[in-house]
């Protein structure tokens, strides 16, 4: 029985051009109708593709991603041809996104996703003081930052890893809390925790020093609290070549200078 595929790209010209190839060589049928989703682009494109699924609350589908942007971290090489061959031979990796409740200081409540991170900005000048609490335990008082962010093991290559954080294995069932050009405490250069915890950062002084919260992509201005933890109910597949090897991947950008 064949599956029922969808083509998404980015808008980027070697997207467009590498879909029209592939829009001539192999069936798609609608993103809503499919039952697996190759997406042509970079990283950002893949979690484009990855929200896109979470807000239609429907049941989600694998998606192949082929590189066609810069990095292409959670991409598989572009080929054009033995799409049907390389699909019957995929290795599956099951990520399981964050959940972020952001209170703004006028009371507003949003619930997002986030896929690689979730993470709290200065908006000014000024810098954020927050307040980090870990399983309703108040760990750090006050903690004078850049900001603060919540990585997944998918994202820990990513931000979190430009923020000097520690990079996590796949299926470590884990989370980097990491902070982003601490001040105070000075020597706190951040937590790992298990991924069933949950955490608190609340901002202090707002007014004063406004703070944004990022759920990957989706920014919430002036936030007064964010709450965080992992949303089990929402898990995505991300499809690879089998010697794409996501897992070892990860583990060696532990090496690289």
């Amino acid at each position: 029985m064949t599956i029922r595929r969808a083509l998404v790209a980015s808008p980027t010209p070697p997207a467009q051009a590498a879909a029209a190839e592939l829009a001539d060589t192999y069936d798609w049928v609608p993103v809503e109708d499919a039952e697996m989703i190759v997406a042509l682009g970079g990283d950002g494109f893949m979690l484009q593709t990855l929200h896109a699924m979470l807000e239609r609350r429907k049941p989600v589908v694998p998606v192949f991603g082929m590189n066609l942007g810069t990095v292409g971290f959670l991409m598989n090489e572009w080929r054009r041809h033995g799409l049907d061959e390389r699909l019957s031979r995929t290795k599956e990796f099951k990520v399981i996104p964050l959940h972020m409740i952001a209170e703004t200081v006028h009371g507003e409540v949003f619930t997002l996703p986030a896929i690689n991170e979730v993470s709290l900005l200065r908006e000014t000048r000024q810098t954020a003081k927050l307040e980090v609490t870990v399983n309703e335990r108040v760990v750090i008082d006050e903690l004078a930052c850049d900001g603060i962010l919540v990585a997944t093991p998918a994202g820990s290559t990513a931000y979190n890893l430009s923020a000097q954080g520690p990079i996590l294995p796949l299926g470590s069932a884990l989370l980097a809390l990491t902070p982003i050009s601490p001040f105070r405490p000075r020597r706190w250069r951040g937590a790992i925790l298990p991924d069933k915890t949950r955490i608190t950062l609340r901002v202090l002084e707002p007014a004063k020093r406004p703070v944004s919260a990022v759920a990957d992509q989706r920014e919430i201005r002036e936030v007064a609290r964010v709450d965080v933890g992992i949303d089990r109910t929402r898990e995505l597949t991300l499809l690879f070549d089998p010697e794409h090897a996501l897992d070892d991947r990860i583990t060696m950008e532990q090496f690289i200078a």
